[in-house]
């Protein structure tokens, strides 16, 4: 009588087990199978791979640049930020 009493000790060890065991088999034989999600995102892996593909490419043709191109612009972009703009003319004077 010493096994049932041990049993029973580890009953809700012993539930979740064979829960855990049934709900990974029912994933597994529910689930698609692999060539079966490849054939459904073929042309999305594809173009990522063609992209990625031209992302190198040019990487490697184009030169690097020695300037950074919009710094004036963002001189000005920073100095409007920063603080008052250059009013040009006087449209925005209301005196």
């Amino acid at each position: 009588m010493e096994i049932p009493e041990q049993l029973m000790k580890f009953k809700f060890h012993l539930i979740f087990g064979v829960l855990f065991s049934a709900s990974i088999y029912a994933m597994i034989s529910i689930s698609p199978r692999f060539i079966d999600l490849l054939a459904y995102f073929w042309p999305l892996l594809a173009s990522t791979a063609l992209f990625l593909a031209v992302v190198v490419v040019f990487s490697r043709v184009s030169p690097p640049a020695t300037d950074v191109p919009g710094e004036k612009a963002a001189e000005g972009l920073l100095d409007y930020v920063a603080g008052q703009p250059e009013i040009v003319g006087d449209s925005f004077r209301h005196e």
